[in-house]
Formats: structure tokens, sequence, C-alpha cells
């Protein structure tokens, strides 16, 4: 009940999308089939006139990821793409944050969302178990309340890396924080009502 209450309370000045590495070399047979789910929310948030913010992972040689585990992927300006189907979006996002690290909360990142005066930051994108789940940890140890849009997030490695992960946010962030993508759209359109 309260997760219903406080995602009718969606303030389109104050609460952004943060749609995470929604990239090529992220979108697998695990991770695509949220694509959908995650334009109709970018297209939602913007017909509120809400601010969108993209972010697209870059892991450079010498990476953490690279030498602690080896993974060298996503090092390609192919692998690196946003999807095509976000193309569309990227001139009238609010920033794209480019990033080496799994969290938005670069310094750049974090300059942004604070200076921008957004208190809420509703989170979809790829991997749920890994840059998704990072950012809305750090968005809650920053002070700002995150919510994870479940039905838009994917991970990479599979359905159980998905689940483990949202398991882990309704631990550490609260079960009330996640929602679904029709919560959402219907909570940011009737804000948007009230604001006309």
């Amino acid at each position: 009940m309260t997760a219903m209450w406080k995602a009718e309370w969606v303030d389109p000045r104050s609460t952004a999308l943060l749609v995470i590495d929604v990239q090529q070399g992220f979108a697998n047979q695990h991770s695509r089939g949220i694509i959908p789910a995650v334009v109709r929310l970018v297209e939602g948030w913007q017909a509120a006139g809400a601010p969108v913010v993209l972010s697209r992972f870059h892991n450079k040689p010498g990476s953490p990821y690279e030498t602690i585990t080896g993974w060298t992927r996503l090092r390609t300006a192919e692998e690196q793409a946003l999807v095509a189907e976000l193309a569309p979006f990227v001139n009238d996002a609010a920033a794209v944050i480019e990033k080496a690290q799994s969290s938005v909360f670069t310094s750049e990142g974090a300059e942004i969302i604070r200076t921008s005066g957004w208190t809420d930051l509703v989170l979809c994108g790829i991997d749920t178990d890994a840059c998704v789940y990072d950012s809305a940890v750090a968005a809650y140890q920053s002070g700002y309340r995150p919510w994870i849009v479940t039905d838009a997030c994917a991970s990479s490695g599979g359905a159980q890396y998905h689940d483990a992960a949202l398991l882990l946010a309704a631990r550490n962030i609260g079960t009330s924080q996640l929602i679904t993508s029709e919560i959402v759209l219907s909570r940011i359109s009737g804000a948007q009502g009230a604001q006309t």
C-alpha cells in the first residue's frame, strides 16, 4: 500500500528517469526483451515534461573489471552505443552520463543530480544486478529516493541475477521502492494532468 501512495506522488519537476546502460554490448537474449518497456517509460516521461537521463558505460583498459575479473567487453564504439531504439531520445535528454563505473553517481553524475534539484530517481536499464542496483543504492545512500522499475530492468547474465538483485534491493532500499512501469506511467501521466 505504501508503494502505491508514494508512487502516486510523482512530481515531474523533482523526479528524473535514469535509463541505465541500455547499450548494444549489454543487449542480449536475456536483456533485450525490456527495451520496449524502457522506450515506453522514456516516451511517457518526455510527454509529462519530466527529465530523462541516459547513461553509457565504458570499460577502459586497466579497469578493475579487466584487472580483477578479466572482463574486457564494452570497449568498442559499437558495444558502447545505446540501442537503436533509444537514439531518437538522446537530443532531448536532460543529460547523458558517460561512466567508467557501475553507478551513475560519478562526480559528473552526482553534480547533475544535485544541481537539478531532483528528490526522486526512477531507475531502469541493464544490468539489474550491477549498474541499476549500484545506482539505486548510491542514490539511497546520498539521500535521494530511488525507485526500481522491475519490468524495465534486466540482467544480461540471466533472470537469476535480475531476481537476486531485486531481492537485495527489497532488503536494502525497501520493497516499496520496487514498482512496475504500468504504475510509474499512470502516476507520471496523472502528475502531468495535475500540473496543467
